[in-house]
């Protein structure tokens, strides 16, 4: 098969690794930057041209698309899948998962356990939204911000009202979201392929942070996941409709509770910390994929 990695940089880790992956399971892979990729729409149907020439000879793609280039890249995404080409990422479920707001809505209404989040559109009653998610101290957050940016601890009430009212002048909307003070500045990155769960690390925040993420001086290292744990970080990414997503735990007196549902999250801490070959898992999924796709239909029903 041709498989397509599409990517910005072809020295990231992930994008190495998934290319080294694809060539060790017989395939020929390539990378391909989605922003230089012309979206062409005509009667003779959807079509993608990249450096002057038509990718029309693709079998997969595997999307890395970063979180600053959302629109394009779920664009390119669905242009691939109107040529009828498999993608391990559904193009609207990017989309969904980048909206913070919207996927913490998703896994509301499905019943995924989850801090207490509140969202308003009243600058001037903050204390009454502090009323829904409990006393300080409260998390903010920008509704978009990646790698724990754009991410505040705010210890009092006074302090959180002061920070939404200066985010707000500024036109920048943000969610309030309850404190799990017992999670210690750690959370659990469960990795999911094809609704099976191929690694899970645990990540402390530095001394004195709160936040985990390991590009802000975190550490990874195994965990064995509880019954509870594994099943709420596959239920989250069933509910955002995810074939492959980077889960992210709190441990918390009430149980697991889903922070967020990444659809492109890194393979660098997660391998590293695991020694799991994560890659090969996703190529093994495009090949199981695509061979269901040329299939009889008699022999599916079989």
């Amino acid at each position: 098969m041709n498989i397509a990695v599409l990517s910005r940089n072809p020295d990231l880790y992930s994008t190495r690794r998934l290319i080294e992956a694809i060539k060790n399971r017989g395939h020929n892979g390539r990378v391909v930057d989605h922003l230089n990729c012309d979206i062409i729409m005509d009667e003779d149907g959807p079509s993608i041209y990249y450096e002057g020439k038509s990718l029309n000879n693709i079998d997969a793609i595997i999307p890395r698309i970063g979180a600053s280039v959302t629109f394009y890249g779920s664009a390119v995404v669905r242009q691939f899948e109107m040529m009828k080409i498999f993608s391990t990422v559904d193009s609207l479920a990017i989309t969904r998962s980048r909206d913070k707001l919207r996927s913490l809505q998703i896994l509301s209404r499905s019943g995924v356990g989850m801090p207490k989040t509140a969202f308003t559109n009243f600058s001037k009653q903050e204390n009454k939204v502090l009323k829904h998610i409990g006393e300080a101290p409260v998390v903010i957050k920008l509704l978009e911000g990646t790698q724990g940016l754009g991410v505040i601890l705010a210890e009092t009430n006074k302090a959180a009202k002061s920070v939404v009212e200066a985010f707000e002048s500024l036109n920048t909307r943000v969610i309030l979201q309850e404190f799990i003070a017992e999670a210690g500045g750690s959370d659990i990155r469960i990795f999911i392929v094809d609704g099976e769960v191929v690694g899970s690390m645990k990540r402390q925040g530095a001394e004195g942070e709160f936040r985990s993420n390991l590009h802000r001086g975190g550490k990874a290292t195994t965990i064995k996941l509880s019954r509870a744990e594994k099943a709420t970080a596959l239920k989250a990414a069933k509910c955002m409709g995810l074939a492959i997503a980077g889960v992210d735990l709190l441990q918390s007196k009430r149980g697991p509770m889903v922070l967020e549902v990444n659809s492109s999250p890194g393979l660098e801490g997660i391998e590293t910390a695991t020694g799991a070959d994560i890659a090969s898992k996703i190529v093994e999924y495009i090949e199981r994929s695509t061979a269901k796709k040329r299939m009889p239909k008699d022999r599916i029903k079989a």
